[in-house]
């Protein structure tokens, strides 16, 4: 091992559903990686794993990839001059499938016949594991576990004669949720699924065109929120010219309906909707659903903020802050041992006792996944001396896991797959615990409820109604994995 060190690191799961990916590409600026940077710095929120980016600066192209928060990366100065280049893509990334290691960061690079080629993703490949196997057969030779390597070698494997062409051809033999970009020598892509279930917008700077995942990502740069990229469409910037196209059957569209309750940061426009207004009028609807008479609404932070809002509002209760959360607490943190592990919750979030104390509270958070954070929040407050404690959930039941992108469980560790909501308020150890309605959560959006005959979400968490095949879970592929991974140190 020529004397480096190497260090061991343990792929955990996590608490709750674990954020997604984000892309971000930039065509026509001469400081292409610096604003990849900061765009990536505004999608931080999808993901904090890893992070990557990959530019061209028309004769060759430049990578950098890392594991950690963006600004640990690529806030050094030398970092972003190794990455010269007019267009450039970037990923931040939190693993839903292949384990958290430096080679299953993206975005993926590879040199073909045609060209170099770099890609990054945001979702699921639900055909992933079936794919890979059969390339395997076939003789390809795979450097990562991510699925988002299935797109390299089929791109390989095409025919066309240009490399959108390939990228199509590749799409068009995969199955799930992608919204991606691809930078070729002459040009960037962006494209997302013909159901839309990932999020995707096109905005220019300047004589710039950018794509990103969100929207807020165009607002650090100053730059003009252009449009939605549509479900199923492909979008070209390269040389002065932006063209679009539709290679796939158009289909009634299906976006995730919890980017909405959770996922997109509250001042990000997606779909034509304001997050936190829609965030706000699930609290008030909640409200209406599931009235409680207490002395205060107190948001679960950060992610309950807004619903919690739009609660007390409804309500006619004060909102406020009985849970202070310390920001400065990443992911990273070291845990040494199960004593420390079980505080780990005091290290993000603590009572404010002089607030609480006799008080009958009601707590908005915006999901329960596996229960286990929920419980420790609702003994905290209790601990803080709260007479009552209240929980109202700004979504529907999670009841089964989600293959577009999202890392929940498996469904047996979903606490309400298993559990009524009586048996769960007993299991959190709330006075009483109510869910938004899916009905609920589809007028909060606008919309009169779950109507086939209009443009829908995917709500298969709350529903169990997904959108696309679940190949790999018919066949019983399973992606491989590498639970103790060793690195570099």
């Amino acid at each position: 091992m020529s004397g480096r060190s190497l260090k061991v690191r343990r792929c955990l799961p996590a608490e709750g559903p674990g954020e997604e990916c984000a892309v971000f590409a930039i065509y026509g600026h001469r400081d292409a990686a610096a604003h990849i940077a900061l765009g990536l710095h505004a999608l931080q929120h999808r993901g904090q794993e890893a992070a990557g980016i990959v530019t061209f600066d028309g004769r060759q192209f430049h990578v950098h990839r890392a594991l950690g928060l963006v600004g640990d990366t690529f806030s050094k100065r030398r970092v972003i001059e190794a990455l010269p280049g007019h267009a450039g893509i970037g990923h931040t990334r939190y693993s839903t499938t292949g384990a958290s290691m430096l080679r299953n960061v993206q975005p993926l690079f590879a040199e073909f016949a045609f060209g170099g080629l770099a890609i990054a993703h945001n979702g699921n490949l639900t055909n992933a594991a079936w794919l890979r196997r059969q390339l395997v057969r076939e003789g390809s030779i795979f450097q990562s576990t991510t699925d988002t390597e299935v797109l390299i070698h089929l791109i390989a494997r095409g025919s066309g004669d240009s490399h959108v062409e390939r990228l199509v051809g590749a799409l068009k033999a995969v199955e799930g949720a992608w919204s991606l970009v691809a930078l070729f020598d002459d040009a960037i892509v962006g494209a997302r699924d013909p159901l839309g279930i990932r999020p995707l917008v096109l905005g220019r700077l300047g004589e710039a065109w950018i794509l990103a995942s969100e929207s807020c990502a165009l607002d650090i740069l100053g730059a003009e929120r252009v449009r939605d990229v549509e479900p199923g469409e492909v979008v070209v910037a390269g040389r002065g010219r932006i063209e679009r196209f539709f290679p796939f059957p158009r289909r009634r569209s299906r976006f995730c309906i919890f980017e909405y309750v959770y996922f997109s940061r509250p001042d990000s426009i997606v779909e034509g909707r304001e997050v936190y207004e829609v965030r706000k009028r699930i609290g008030a609807e909640l409200a209406r659903e599931a009235p409680v008479a207490a002395d205060m609404v107190v948001p679960v932070p950060d992610s309950g903020v807004p619903a919690a809002i739009g609660f007390a509002q409804a309500s006619g209760l004060p909102f406020e802050l009985g849970i202070i959360r310390n920001h400065y607490v990443g992911r990273t943190f070291i845990e040494p041992s199960d004593q420390i592990r079980h505080l780990g919750v005091k290290l993000k979030h603590n009572a404010n006792r002089g607030l609480l104390a006799g008080k009958r509270v009601v707590l908005v958070d915006d999901s329960i996944v596996r229960g286990t954070t929920s419980t420790k929040i609702v003994a905290m407050v209790r601990a803080a001396g709260a007479k009552e404690v209240h929980m109202r959930i700004a979504s529907p039941p999670t009841t089964h896991s989600c293959f577009y992108g999202v890392d929940t469980p498996e469904r047996r560790q979903l606490l309400a797959a298993r559990h009524t909501v009586a048996d769960m308020a007993r299991l959190i150890g709330v006075d009483s615990l109510a869910f938004l309605s899916l009905d609920g959560l589809y007028r909060a959006l606008g919309l009169s409820g779950r109507d086939p005959r209009q443009p829908g979400f995917c709500d298969a968490c709350f529903s169990g109604d997904y959108p696309t095949r679940l190949v790999d879970q018919e066949r019983g592929e399973r992606q491989e994995e590498l639970p103790l991974v060793l690195e570099e140190a």
